[in-house]
């Protein structure tokens, strides 16, 4: 009688390669937060994380590709838990808020880096400016949230307004992000009132632009849309 072949249970490990890779980019946001985005070299990287520094430059060959890294798994991470918090909001003021609220939270334990990042990300010439060409794809998925939570969203949308709209939220998002950043009140609460009030503001702005006298209004908003494009590109 043939031997009976055990039963074998396969067990998914995560490869060497990938736990290299996300050591030396936890390594290099606690080196950021520790010295700064300027400040902190390769090699200090290489050294908390406990590699070679030649292991690191393979992985990442600059501190601005970690930092890349850093916005694109973020990003990924992000995507689930938006669509969960969207489920949950109804109306434009319930969605903004609960939208950038996601935001606020996938970043609190890494705030120290947004702080230290702070000047790079001024410049929209700089790879890691929000603004850059290099995070323009990060950029459209987080400009389309914005799109999506203006369907149905119970304020009517002038025309000529809703093709800019989203973008000018995201905008408005990253202002609020940057007063999060550097907000030292006890757990950013400043920050979460900031976000409920102006949430509520621009929500009473959209509603208000849809009426007939405030077309001109309109068109002068658009007309300072284009010219803050035209600098950002």
């Amino acid at each position: 009688m043939p031997a009976r072949k055990e039963d074998r249970t396969e067990v998914k490990s995560v490869p060497k390669s990938e736990e290299t890779r996300a050591r030396i980019l936890n390594a290099a946001l606690a080196s950021f937060r520790e010295r700064g985005f300027d400040t902190a070299t390769m090699r200090d990287i290489a050294e908390e994380a406990g590699v070679a520094t030649g292991a690191a430059y393979y992985y990442f060959p600059s501190k601005e590709a970690i930092v890349l890294d850093f916005y694109r798994r973020s990003c990924d991470e992000m995507q689930p838990k938006i669509d969960e918090a969207l489920q949950d909001s109804s109306g434009l003021e319930d969605r903004l808020r609960s939208l950038i609220y996601v935001k606020l939270t996938q970043f609190a334990p890494n705030r120290g880096v947004l702080r230290a990042l702070l000047r790079n990300g001024a410049d929209p010439r700089h790879p890691l400016s929000p603004f850059s060409p290099e995070t323009k794809e990060i950029r459209e998925i987080d400009i389309a949230w914005f799109r999506r939570i203006l369907t149905d969203c119970g304020v009517r949308i002038p025309k000529d307004l809703a093709p800019q709209l989203p973008g000018m939220l995201w905008f408005f998002q990253m202002g609020v992000i940057f007063y999060w950043v550097i907000d030292e009140s006890p757990n950013q609460e400043r920050s979460q009132r900031l976000l409920a009030l102006a949430a509520k503001s621009v929500t009473a702005l959209v509603r208000i632009s849809a009426l007939p006298l405030m077309r001109p209004v309109r068109k002068a908003a658009l007309e300072l849309v284009e010219i803050v494009q035209e600098v950002s590109q």
